[in-house]
């Protein structure tokens, strides 16, 4: 199989931001993944963050696991440092990374399937531990490249593409994170854009744990009558705090309504969608309002997106653990050895 590459050249007039880079400086290889696939406005909205917030591309380590939306980092920052882990294990490995080298900033991309099954051990710890990174979870709800099983945040009652109904509870992550503790936690849709992008941008921003839980659609296995992580019930019953973006593979739909209305979208097979963006007095630094509210609306069906809980008064894993300030990888043997008196003195500390 071949794949085409893009051209290296860019347009003499495509805007540069403040370092002097264009949007297509952030970009990453061409997708292989399925046309409309969620993940490629994902990765969008990624590429349109780090351009808005001048991020030097080489700066950002970007690390993943195993599954299509795993398959994502290598669409986007194609300049910054990346790692693909196995199943489920990203989370150590970002953090084994950070421990290493602080001065980078850490994105992790993950799928329900990487994060709320095989790695949901590892998601739990990388919350409660305050690890400063940007969790992006691709939610689908389904197995993409093992043929459309359902995923542990399938919601119960949900069908498959088959006409199967899912009979087991779902794991909720956005209210996992917030049990975990941590400190910046949002929800959002794939094709909603203009809500996405400032959240990744706040998130890349956040000291600590910052985590994203991301509807994605996929158009293979999960877009149909029956599924709850379809284009149509997400924009039925989404409850949003930003304007609507429609991306999919035929021509986009958009809406643009203000907060607390509610809006009906009409989508390419005729069905119509209901829309409600949430009251703009909605206080994201109450931890336990928070869960309060994302689990009234969800008995209600809704999807609530947005920022849904910020601490803005926060420390990351360093401060906990009161790491040096330089980078592990840049100390040198004195500093890694310094001697025997100093082991002496720990172990006696330990005594």
């Amino acid at each position: 199989m071949t794949y085409i590459t893009k051209p290296r050249l860019h347009h003499p007039t495509l805007p540069i931001n403040k370092i002097g880079f264009t949007r297509r400086d952030y970009e990453g290889k061409i997708s292989t993944l399925c046309a409309g696939c969620g993940h490629d406005s994902i990765s969008a909205a990624l590429i349109q963050a780090c351009w808005e917030l001048d991020i030097e591309p080489h700066r950002v380590a970007k690390l993943s696991g195993i599954g299509c939306s795993s398959k994502t980092p290598d669409y986007f920052l194609g300049s910054s440092h990346g790692f693909n882990t196995v199943h489920g294990r990203m989370p150590s490995v970002l953090t084994g990374a950070n421990l290493a080298n602080r001065d980078l900033i850490y994105l992790g991309i993950s799928g329900d399937g990487d994060s709320a099954s095989i790695g949901l051990g590892q998601f739990a710890h990388v919350m409660r531990r305050g690890v400063n990174m940007t969790y992006i979870l691709e939610n689908n709800g389904v197995y993409g490249l093992t043929k459309g099983q359902f995923s542990a945040t399938a919601d119960a009652g949900s069908k498959s593409k088959r006409g199967i109904a899912n009979t087991e509870a779902p794991v909720d992550t956005v209210s996992l994170a917030l049990l975990l503790g941590a400190t910046f936690v949002a929800r959002s849709f794939s094709g909603d854009k203009k809500q996405l992008v400032p959240l990744i941008k706040a998130a890349l921003a956040h000291q600590g744990a910052a985590f994203i839980d991301v509807v994605s659609p996929c158009v293979a296995f999960n877009n149909h009558s029956g599924s709850t992580k379809s284009y149509d019930y997400v924009r039925e019953h989404n409850d949003a705090v930003n304007r609507l973006d429609f991306i999919a593979s035929r021509e986009p739909i958009t809406v643009d309504y203000e907060a607390g209305e509610v809006a009906s979208v009409q989508q390419h097979d005729g069905s119509v969608l209901r829309l409600r963006k949430i009251d703009p007095g909605y206080d994201a630094t109450d931890r336990i309002a928070a869960m309060h509210y994302i689990q009234q609306h969800q008995a209600k069906g809704e999807v609530v997106t947005g920022l849904l809980f910020v601490d803005p008064e926060t420390e990351d894993l360093h401060a906990h653990l009161n790491t040096a300030q330089t980078p592990f990888n840049r100390l040198g043997p004195k500093e890694l050895c310094p001697g025997r008196a100093a082991l002496d003195k720990l172990n006696a500390s330990l005594r």
